[in-house]
């Protein structure tokens, strides 16, 4: 079973994917804050991180950051409801950038590609 990470400051939007993923089979955790995500990663490390770009304190762009410098090459997927983000040059070292929907299916397409993608690399 693969397994994701997802961090954002909203709780619905926390227990909305959480709650989509694994219906789809996928083993979720979540995580509040940039901080948070970087302590689980310490314990474990998921197949692939859904990470938000807008949070208090260290915003997603700077915890991708760290994440790339001190856990390697994991998958993430920036979200962000702001689209003017796609053209951050900094966001581009994300595997992909998905624009916030309550319409899901944008976002799970791009998990399966990326997940496949590995599985075939």
């Amino acid at each position: 079973m693969k397994s994701i990470l997802v961090v954002d400051d909203e709780q619905n939007i926390r227990f909305l994917y959480k709650e989509e993923l694994e219906d789809d089979g996928y083993k979720v955790s979540v995580a509040a804050t940039g901080e948070e995500a970087l302590k689980k990663l310490d314990k474990s490390i998921p197949d692939l991180i859904i990470l938000d770009i807008k949070m208090p304190g260290m915003d997603g762009i700077e915890v991708m950051r760290k994440i790339k410098d001190e856990k390697g090459d994991i998958p993430i997927i920036l979200c962000s409801a702001y689209g003017r983000y796609k053209q951050d040059f900094r966001a581009w070292a994300s595997d992909a950038y998905v624009v916030k929907s309550a319409d899901l299916r944008e976002l799970k397409l791009t998990i399966k590609e990326i997940l496949n993608q590995r599985i075939a690399g």
